[in-house]
């Protein structure tokens, strides 16, 4: 994998406690990808790169969160003001906690942006670059376009979620786009969503390719 990697960003999505094990709303495996991506931090940064991470940041009843909705439980769906069809979770990542911190582990040092999302009480947002309305901009497409940013490589929590969003809009905004296969844990609810999610990727091709190889 040969990269111009001036105009390449490594976008830390999600590597929060509370996605990792022992947390609220835990991954399986979900710490296993702070390793590689700290590998991958350290090398796009050493040569001329640039390193961003999400994180989620929900207030206190969130409209995401099952115990906003009286009578549900987690899994279900509801539709609001704003959204048909949102999944409803156990309360994670709420603002200031523990939570909602990053993993100890990650190295942050590199990073050059955080885009916290979901901040929204009304609003979640799975996408680094749209809430979950589909019309709310992060402002990430922006910044990347103001570097000329030309590719972005993805990892974190969680490939069937935030990842997989995160990855067909930055696809759909025109970026050349790759994840890095070792450093993704997916929640796999429903079930299948990890295997529906990476194939929905490649066939809008999204590359996937360990992170060894991209440090090449």
């Amino acid at each position: 994998m040969v990269l111009d990697y001036k105009k390449t960003l490594l976008l830390l999505i999600d590597v929060q406690n509370d996605f990792c094990p022992g947390g609220a709303l835990a991954v399986g495996e979900g710490d296993r990808v702070v390793q590689p991506l700290n590998a991958l931090s350290a090398f796009i940064a050493g040569n001329g790169g640039r390193v961003a991470a999400t994180q989620d940041w929900h207030p206190q009843g969130h409209v995401s969160f099952a115990s906003s909705h009286s009578g549900k439980k987690t899994g279900d769906a509801v539709d609001t003001s704003l959204v048909m069809g949102q999944t409803l979770w156990p309360d994670h990542c709420v603002q200031g906690t523990t939570g909602a911190a990053f993993h100890k582990d990650l190295n942050l040092s590199p990073v050059s942006m955080i885009i916290r999302k979901g901040f929204r009480k009304e609003l979640d947002s799975y996408s680094a670059f749209f809430e979950n309305d589909r019309k709310t901009q992060t402002g990430l497409e922006g910044w990347l376009k103001s570097l000329g940013i030309e590719t972005v490589i993805m990892g974190g929590l969680a490939t069937d979620y935030c990842v997989f969003f995160s990855a067909m809009d930055c696809r759909n905004l025109g970026f050349k786009v790759i994840v890095a296969n070792d450093a993704v844990r997916g929640v796999g609810f429903p079930s299948g969503s990890v295997e529906s999610a990476v194939g929905a990727m490649k066939s809008n091709g999204i590359e996937f390719f360990a992170s060894g190889d991209l440090m090449k």
